[in-house]
Order: structure tokens, then C-alpha cells, then sequence
């Protein structure tokens, strides 16, 4: 008898249990200023684009970076190449690639060649 008394009590809490739980049911209002819609508004219209570049070749003689921008174009021409100068280095960039799995892509074809090659997501002056 014990057992069905507490089988009994269990199933009365566990009821009980249940109605206290679909009590916690409301409504919630939210109020805003008109200005965070306008706000949201012009955040969608600035620029705010990544681009990633994949270098090749660093050397602080401005002429070697050349040259090895004319031999990387002799071997990859399906990308645009730049000597950017960061001092005291220039850098020989490839590409603008949008998005990261791009880069990848195409820094495994370049590694054949250039096996230091790496990504990088230069800083826009925007």
C-alpha cells in the first residue's frame, strides 16, 4: 500500500509542477525611438566591405619587387597585382578577393610557386 500512496503523490506533484510552469506565460512590449530605424538605416549604406590580398614577395628593393611582380604575372595573370610600399618594405599584393574561402582558393594555386605566400586583410582609409 506504501507504494501506490507515494506512486499517488508523485503524479499529484507532478501535476501541480505542470500548472505552475504554464502560469509564467506575459507579454512583452518593446518601445523605441524612431531614430534607431534611421540609425539602422544608414549603417546599411556605408561601406563597410572586407578585401583580402594574398603577398608574395617583401624586399626593401623597390626593383626586385618589380621584377617579381612581372614573374609572378608571367605565371598568374587571372588576378590583379600591386607593389604597395610599407616602409621600409615593398610588398607585392595579389588580388581582391571578397571573401576569405576565395583567398584560400586561390593562395593554393600560388603556393606551387610561391611558397611563402600568405593572407592578409590590408586596413582600409575609408
Amino acid at each position: 500500500m506504501k507504494l501506490n500512496n507515494k506512486f499517488l503523490y508523485l503524479i499529484l506533484l507532478s501535476i501541480l509542477l505542470s500548472l505552475t510552469l504554464h502560469a509564467q506565460e506575459g507579454v512583452v512590449n518593446i518601445s523605441q525611438d524612431d531614430a534607431i530605424d534611421k540609425l539602422l538605416e544608414y549603417k546599411k549604406d556605408i561601406k563597410t566591405s572586407k578585401v583580402f590580398k594574398i603577398q608574395v614577395y617583401n624586399s626593401t628593393d623597390p626593383d626586385k619587387a618589380q621584377r617579381e611582380k612581372a614573374n609572378f604575372l608571367n605565371s598568374y595573370n587571372e588576378w590583379p597585382v600591386e607593389i604597395v610600399w610599407n616602409t621600409p618594405n615593398y610588398k607585392v599584393w595579389v588580388g581582391n578577393f571578397a571573401t576569405r574561402l576565395e583567398a584560400d582558393r586561390a593562395l593554393v594555386k600560388i603556393k606551387k610557386k610561391y611558397m611563402y605566400a600568405n593572407i592578409l586583410q590590408p586596413k582600409t582609409d575609408d
